[in-house]
């Protein structure tokens, strides 16, 4: 463990089964794991799949943590937690039932073979900077000078859509404060 607590955020994401589902069991699995606290969460959305586009759409979230945990050992319970909500990796940017990215811890920068932090491409991604910037829209993503609300202002906002599940999927939908 690290010692102090620091400020990590998590980017979540489903696009098989009950997304939303998966979804809330995440949060909660985060928020249960030991030296791990779930400050909030940001409202879900929509978003249309990157890279393998021939998938279901998307539900993304942003969890703010604080952890006393290391970089890499919060990544090691990230992957963990992605298995045990039935994570099978076979095809780069393909489906999955939860997608669990350390995208920032503190104002740390690392790079090594198992991690990048930032998230190396989370500056281009609006399903990531959007939930984001709904929580932390002044954070200054280290190492770029740009805070969260410049970066939307810069990738857009296009294929990402607030989410409001539909009549099969009312019973599972988060509410939203």
């Amino acid at each position: 463990m690290a010692g102090c607590w620091q400020r990590a955020y998590v980017g979540l994401g489903s696009n098989l089964g009950d997304r939303a589902a998966f979804l809330r069991g995440a949060l909660a699995a985060l928020d249960a794991e030991p030296g791990v606290r779930l400050v909030g969460a940001s409202p879900i959305y929509e978003t249309d799949p990157v890279g393998v586009t021939d998938q279901p759409p998307f539900l993304n979230q942003v969890a703010e943590l604080e952890t006393v945990l290391t970089p890499d050992a919060l990544l090691t319970r990230l992957l963990a937690i992605e298995r045990a909500f039935g994570r099978e990796r076979r095809v780069r940017w393909g489906p999955r039932t939860l997608d669990l990215d350390l995208l920032l811890y503190g104002d740390a920068r690392i790079a090594t073979e198992r991690l990048c932090v930032p998230h190396p491409r989370m500056t281009e991604r609006a399903f990531v900077l959007v939930p984001l910037a709904d929580m932390a829209p002044d954070l200054v993503i280290p190492g770029t000078g740009r805070c969260v609300r410049d970066w939307v202002r810069l990738v857009g906002t296009k294929g990402v859509r607030r989410w409001k599940p539909i009549a099969s999927e009312t019973a599972s939908a988060p509410t939203e404060s």
